[in-house]
């Protein structure tokens, strides 16, 4: 999800201050552009690798101090030679240095949303091409996070400009807190302004930690997007820029600073992982780490930290910081697209010595003659903020562009995919065998029209899920939501279906059952919940909301007449650890909920988990040989499956278990196959395709006819 991708998952190296070596003022601190070095390593390295650095996303971190130490200082020195802040020329200034190559990177992301990414990316890509243009894709991310199937899918080309837009946001109000606190000082306190200052910055820093230690235990996946739980940051690094006493006199002082911030921040890149709650109270070590290695100014001896970060190969990263951030991250996700490319580990190699070069090109040829243009520096303000205008006007015309061009063929894709559910060809999906999941399909079934087929296409696969959003409780939603399917007579056989997302995957061929048969569907779904009493790993807010779903349900369950049969279908490895124990322990879960409906005479029919796939199959099919997208069968089928041992137990004991194995219609004895009979299989790593799932339809509803007549 949000650090996976995440994503989700970085901050841009904003230009502030010191953001270029071509300009140095006189309070330039040159290991600052080292700091930058680190974090944007981190970063980059995180993303390239993210098994390699699990938390390489607090790299946002790093970024956000720096940017509230060297904004407030800039700020403050004019308060105190002006009295005043230019907040025109601020913002004008602001502008040059960060839209030129923010602006580039996102017309190439609409020209790759044109001509290389799927169709199915096509509605996020320009939606949040647009939010990042304006500088709210940080508020988008933070409205979808709570989205578990959004979730499940590859981040967008420009996932990463929520940071710059939190940034910008950042730039925006923060001059007019400081201004405002001045006025304060000038009217009510004689004058003081360094305790006004101070003062605001304390309140706000603190009333946004508070709000970001809460809103991350309450919903971890919108607390990382959002401002107010990342201004405390910036508020740290605000106050450095004005308690410049309790910097450090001597050398050692600031070594021990120095190189202590730096064990801080790289042991929290190395250490911290997707559990890790965050940003909350664990985002104030690497913030505290970052604010060591500020203070840390002393760079006389070569081994002084201060002189190690100033090392011109390091600063060197730190002058394209803001650049190699913008491009590494759109590069990342076009590669698998790309015919012959991918993401191996020597094209990962390339590619990542690639976003160096174009990052340098983009700020030798681009930031620095823009910033420094004198067409804009000339003159007032005003002409650059009607750049600014000009240059968003372009980026959504381009955006606009890829979505004029493209939604047609959306549209035809989905209408041409709607007729082949309403008149399947024969052969198709599931019904090529070799199993019904109960009994051999012999002989096998072969269409020759269906050869070399995939439908829906690998563009348009990702886009093939559910009709019924609304009733998928999403990731820290509690709320049990039955929604009513079929037959609303009174004597409707009552036919519920329940479980977590791979039960919902198979949701709309349950629907088309029920309404063909006279069958009242109640349905009963959360994402990444599965219908056992067995915790979840993980003790976060999503567990507890997991928790307090399960218990609704099972109060709904005792109150409601009991059904006539009930399916139930989950992603069967999400409780296990890997121990016989926990297997055990996992397995008796589902038992002991499945009891209390069994107990009441109700059929239960359940299935085994499909295969998971290390990357999203409709990657290959985009660029190779349907041949060669397959999955080897002992890494695609759970080594231990939880609900089918569970289902194989109440079955020896006699209650009425139907369990369904479609194990060997997923795969060969050797592989798993991306495509079966025509059909592409999976929407992503392991999610069915709705057109699959409606070609095992004949067979649930064999079972469930089954269960019902029972």
């Amino acid at each position: 999800m949000e650090k996976q991708t995440a994503a989700a998952t970085t901050t841009a190296p904003a230009a502030t201050g010191a953001g270029s070596r071509a300009t140095k003022p006189d309070h330039f601190l040159p290991h600052i552009q080292g700091l930058r070095a680190i974090a944007v390593l981190l970063v980059v390295v995180y993303h390239f690798w993210p098994g390699r650095l699990t938390g390489g996303y607090i790299g946002v971190d790093v970024f956000f101090v720096i940017s509230g130490f060297l904004i407030t200082q800039q700020l403050t020195r004019q308060l105190e030679r002006t009295d005043r802040i230019a907040l025109p020329s601020f913002y004008a200034k602001r502008a040059r240095r960060l839209l030129p190559a923010a602006i580039t990177v996102l017309i190439f992301a609409s020209l790759a949303t044109l001509f290389i990414m799927p169709l199915s990316s096509l509605t996020e890509n320009v939606r949040e091409i647009l939010a990042s243009t304006f500088y709210v894709e940080n508020w988008v991310l933070a409205l979808n996070s709570v989205d578990y199937l959004a979730a499940a899918n590859e981040a967008s080309l420009v996932q990463h400009y929520w940071s710059l837009s939190l940034e910008e946001q950042f730039y925006l109000f923060w001059p007019v807190l400081l201004l405002g606190a001045s006025v304060v000082a000038m009217k009510f306190l004689k004058g003081k302004r360094w305790l006004a200052l101070i003062s605001v910055l304390g309140i706000v820093g603190v009333v946004s930690f508070v709000l970001s230690v809460v809103t991350t235990a309450a919903d971890p996946a919108s607390a990382y997007f959002v401002t107010y739980t990342r201004v405390w940051e910036f508020a740290v690094g605000g106050a450095l820029a004005l308690l410049p006493r309790w910097r450090p006199v001597r050398a050692w002082q600031s070594n021990i600073l120095g190189w202590g911030g730096i064990i801080v921040v790289l042991a929290c890149g190395y250490l911290f992982n997707q559990a890790t709650p965050f940003p909350g109270y664990m985002a104030a070590i690497p913030v505290l780490g970052t604010a060591a290695i500020i203070v840390a100014h002393h760079r006389e001896k070569p081994w002084d930290a201060g002189r190690v970060l100033s090392f011109r190969p390091i600063a060197f990263i730190g002058d394209i910081s803001y650049s190699l951030y913008l491009w590494h991250w759109p590069l990342i996700i076009i590669a698998p697209y790309i015919p012959g490319w991918g993401l191996s580990i020597w094209n990962r190699i390339a590619l990542f010595v690639f976003c160096f070069v174009i990052a340098w090109a983009t700020k030798r040829f681009i930031e620095d003659p823009t910033r420094q243009w004198k067409f804009f520096t000339g003159r007032r303000p005003r002409v650059t903020m009607i750049g600014v205008v000009a240059v968003m006007a372009v980026s959504s015309l381009f955006a606009g562009t890829a979505w004029a061009v493209q939604q047609p063929k959306y549209d035809a894709e989905a209408s041409q995919l709607a007729d082949t559910l309403a008149n399947p060809p024969e052969c198709f999906g599931a019904a090529s065998g070799p199993t019904d999941g109960v009994n051999p399909i012999d002989p096998l079934c072969v269409n020759p029209e269906l050869a070399g087929q995939i439908i829906p296409s690998p563009g348009f696969g990702n886009a093939d899920r559910p009709r019924h959003p609304d009733c998928l409780s999403t990731l820290n939603d509690a709320t049990v939501r039955d929604c009513q399917f079929g037959s609303d007579a009174t004597d409707a056989p009552q036919i519920a279906l329940i479980g977590d997302s791979h039960a919902y995957a198979l949701m709309d061929p349950f629907v088309e059952m029920a309404e063909r048969n006279g069958w009242h569907l109640t349905t009963y779904l959360k994402g990444g919940c599965p219908w056992t009493t067995t915790p979840l790993l993980a003790k976060d807010a999503f567990a507890a909301s997991c928790d307090s779903w399960r218990a609704s349900l099972t109060d709904q369950l005792a109150t409601h007449p009991p059904f006539d049969a009930i399916f139930t279908a989950a992603l069967t490895d999400r409780n296990v650890p890997g121990t016989a124990d926990d297997e055990q322990t996992a397995a008796i879960g589902y038992g002991e909920a499945w009891k209390q409906v069994l107990d009441q005479g109700t059929p239960i029919v359940t299935v085994v988990d499909n295969p998971a796939w290390e990357d999203d199959p409709n990657k290959c099919l985009r660029t190779q040989a349907e041949a060669d997208c397959t999955e080897p069968r002992g890494d695609g089928l759970a080594e231990f499956d939880p609900i089918a041992l569970a289902a194989s137990g109440a079955i020896t004991q006699g209650q009425d278990v139907t369990l369904l194995d479609f194990s060997d219609t997923y795969c060969t004895a050797e592989e798993c196959p991306a495509v079966i009979g025509g059909a592409n299989v999976y929407r992503d790593v392991d999610h069915l395709t709705r057109t699959f799932a409606f070609t095992l339809e004949p067979f649930l509803e064999r079972a469930m006819t089954a269960a019902l007549g029972r």
